[in-house]
C-alpha cells in the first residue's frame, strides 16, 4: 500500500478553472485512517494516505470538518472556526496535510458551516453569560417564549433533526436551533456575523486552501419578523421555491457575493460549492459567478434506477449549467446518506426505498449485494464520462456497502436520539475505512475503531482489492487515469438510443453507453476503453457501462 512517500508524477492545475471539471473525493477525517490508534480518524492519518489518494488519481480532496467540537453532529458542531480538534491534531498537523496534498498535485477544499456554531462556542457562551438585550445574544436568534409565562415555545418550527426547532435557556428566553440544540443558528441580520466569516475564510484561505464546501448554503437568511412567520415543515422546503421562512430566501445571496469578493483576493480565486437542498429551478443562483460558483446536484443521488430519470435529471442540469456559465457536478454518495451501492441493491433503487430499508433495520440479507455493486460501478462510470466535476466518497472506491445493521448501542447521530430511535441516522456510511483485511481495525488504526465494521469489511478492504484486476477499486484508478487523458471541453452529443440506455459522446468522439435495463443491447463500433463489468464481445449487460472510443 503506498505512503505519502510514494506519490506520483503529476501535473498540477493552478488555474482558476482547476474545480470545472475536477474529481473530488470526500474525506470524513473521523473515519478515514487514524494515526495515533486511539480510535478516530486525524489530519496525520489524512496524511498518512497521500500516496493512496494521489495513486488512485483525484484531483482534489473535500475535507468535512476537524474542527475542535463534542460531536454532537459528527463535527458539524463547531466549537472554533480557527482551529482543530485536539483529537484530530493540531494547526500544524494540517498545513503538513495541505503541503502533502499540494506536492502530489491534489487541491483541497474545506467544509465551512455558517448557519450555526456549537453550543460551546466562545459566542454563544457569552451570549448566555450576557443575558437578554445584550450585543452577545444578538449574534444568535433568541427569542421570548409565548404563553403567560413565556413557557411555550417562540413558534411551532420543528428541528431537522426532530423535535422542536427552540431550546430555552435558564433566563426564561429561547434560542432558534434549526438542528440539534447544541448546534445555535446565528442571526445573519448581524454585521458581526458576517465580518467573522470574512475573517475565517481569509484565515483558512491564508493557509493555503483551494476552496470551501458550504454546509447547509440555503439556511443563512431567514425571515425573523414579529411574529414569526407561520413555517410549513422544514422537510418541504424544496416545494416552496423560495417562499418558505427558512430556506433558500433571496437575500442569502448578498451573503455570498460579499464571499466572492474575499475569493477573489487569491490568485487563483478560491473556489466554492454549495450543499443547498433546494428545488433544482433555484439552485443555479448559488452556482452563479458573483456567488458561490458552484453547487451540488443531487438528482441523481435521490433518483432510482432508470434510464430515462437519469438522461432526464442529465440533460436538465446541463441546461442549468449552460444560463449561469458555471460547471455541473455529480453525487452519487455522501456522509448524510445510505451509500449508492447498498440503494442499487435495494427494490426501487432510490433514496426513499434506501431510507425505508434503514428504518426497518437495515438487514443485509434484503439487499442484493452483488447487483448494488454491479449498478454502482455502472454508475460511477456513467457520471465520470460526463462534463463537469465528479465528487467521491470516501470507501465507495471500494464497492462499500451502508452498514445499517449497526448495534443500537453504537450509534451516534442526533437524528436516532432526537426522533426517539425511528430514523437510524447516518452512521452506517460513515464507518471507519477498510485498509487491510485483518481485524480488529481493518487497517484503520491501531486500536479499534469508533464505530464498528462488519467481518465482510475483510474482502472489501484496500489491500484486498489492490491490484486485483475487475476489482472495483482497480476499476476507479483505471477510469481515472483515463478521464484525465479524455477530458475535453464541456460538452456531449446525445447518440441514439433505447428506452433503457443512456448513450452520449464527449468531444474528441469517445463514447459512454449505460444498459439500465433488464436485456443485452449491441455496442457500436470503436474499442472498448473500459467497462463497469464484463463483456460478451459486442454486447453490453444490464448494469454495465462502457466506454468507448471514436470510430
Amino acid at each position: 500500500m503506498p505512503d505519502s512517500s510514494e506519490q506520483p508524477t503529476r501535473t498540477s492545475t493552478s488555474d482558476s478553472d482547476w474545480w470545472r471539471q475536477a474529481v473530488v473525493y470526500q474525506v470524513y477525517p473521523r473515519s478515514f485512517a487514524d494515526q495515533n490508534g486511539d480510535g478516530i480518524g486525524d489530519l496525520r492519518g489524512v496524511t498518512s494516505r497521500v500516496g493512496y489518494l494521489a495513486d488512485l488519481g483525484v484531483d482534489a480532496v473535500w475535507l468535512s470538518p476537524f474542527y475542535p467540537s463534542a460531536l454532537a453532529d459528527g463535527g458539524y458542531d463547531v466549537d472554533d472556526y480557527r482551529d482543530v480538534d485536539p483529537r484530530l491534531g493540531t494547526l500544524e498537523d494540517f498545513d503538513a496535510m495541505v503541503a502533502a496534498l499540494h506536492g502530489a498535485g491534489i487541491k483541497v477544499i474545506v467544509d465551512i458551516v455558517p448557519n450555526h456554531t456549537s453550543d460551546r462556542h466562545a459566542w454563544f457562551r457569552k451570549a448566555l453569560d450576557k443575558g437578554p438585550v445584550s450585543e452577545a445574544r444578538e449574534r444568535y436568534v433568541f427569542r421570548e417564549g409565548r404563553g403567560p409565562d413565556g413557557a411555550e415555545p417562540p413558534s411551532d418550527w420543528k428541528s431537522m433533526f426532530g423535535g422542536p426547532a427552540w431550546e430555552r435557556v435558564a433566563d426564561g428566553q429561547w434560542y432558534l436551533h434549526l438542528f440539534a440544540p447544541e448546534q445555535p443558528d446565528l442571526n445573519w441580520d448581524n454585521p458581526k456575523v458576517h465580518e467573522e466569516f470574512r475573517d475565517i475564510l481569509r484565515f483558512w484561505g491564508d493557509r493555503g486552501v483551494d476552496g470551501f464546501r458550504v454546509d447547509v448554503a440555503h439556511g443563512l437568511a431567514k425571515d425573523l419578523s414579529e411574529p414569526l412567520a407561520a413555517a410549513a415543515d422544514l422537510h418541504e422546503g424544496l416545494a416552496l421555491r423560495g417562499e418558505h421562512p427558512l430556506w433558500d430566501r433571496d437575500d442569502v445571496h448578498d451573503i455570498y457575493r460579499e464571499w466572492r469578493r474575499v475569493f477573489e483576493e487569491y490568485d487563483p480565486p478560491l473556489a466554492a460549492v454549495a450543499e443547498a437542498w433546494v428545488h433544482p429551478t433555484r439552485r443555479g443562483r448559488y452556482a452563479d459567478p458573483e456567488g458561490l460558483g458552484q453547487a451540488f446536484n443531487f438528482d441523481l443521488l435521490q433518483a432510482p434506477w432508470s434510464a430515462p430519470d437519469f438522461r432526464e435529471i442529465i440533460k436538465r442540469n446541463l441546461d442549468d449549467v449552460q444560463q449561469t456559465g458555471t460547471s455541473s457536478t455529480w453525487v452519487l454518495s455522501n456522509h448524510d446518506v445510505v451509500r449508492h451501492a447498498t440503494r442499487y441493491g435495494l427494490e426501487g433503487s432510490g433514496r426513499a426505498a434506501a431510507e425505508a430499508w434503514l428504518a426497518a433495520g437495515g438487514r443485509p440479507e434484503q439487499v442484493d449485494r452483488k447487483r448494488g455493486v454491479r449498478r454502482a460501478r455502472a454508475a460511477t462510470l456513467l457520471i465520470l464520462a460526463l462534463p463537469g466535476c465528479s465528487y467521491l466518497y470516501q470507501g465507495e472506491e471500494l464497492g462499500l456497502h451502508e452498514v445499517g445493521d449497526l448495534p443500537d448501542e453504537a450509534r451516534t447521530d442526533p437524528t436516532w436520539f432526537r426522533s426517539g430511535h425511528t430514523h437510524k441516522g447516518r452512521d452506517g456510511c460513515r464507518v471507519p475505512l477498510p485498509w487491510t483485511s485483518h481485524p480488529p481495525s481493518y487497517g484503520f488504526g491501531t486500536d479499534g475503531a469508533h464505530l464498528p465494521q462488519p467481518d465482510w469489511f475483510a474482502a472489501a478492504s484496500v489491500q484486498a482489492q489492490r491490484d486485483t484486476e475487475g476489482s472495483t477499486l482497480e476499476m476507479y484508478r483505471q477510469a481515472l487515469r483515463l478521464r484525465r487523458r479524455l477530458q475535453g471541453p464541456e460538452e456531449l452529443t446525445w447518440e441514439e438510443q433505447t428506452a433503457d440506455v443512456v448513450h452520449f459522446a464527449r468531444p474528441g468522439g469517445w463514447h459512454c453507453v449505460t444498459n439500465l435495463g433488464t436485456t443485452t443491447v449491441h455496442l457500436s463500433d470503436g474499442e472498448v476503453l473500459l467497462s463497469s463489468g464484463p463483456l460478451d464481445g459486442r454486447q453490453l449487460p444490464p448494469d454495465t457501462t462502457a466506454w468507448l472510443s471514436a470510430t
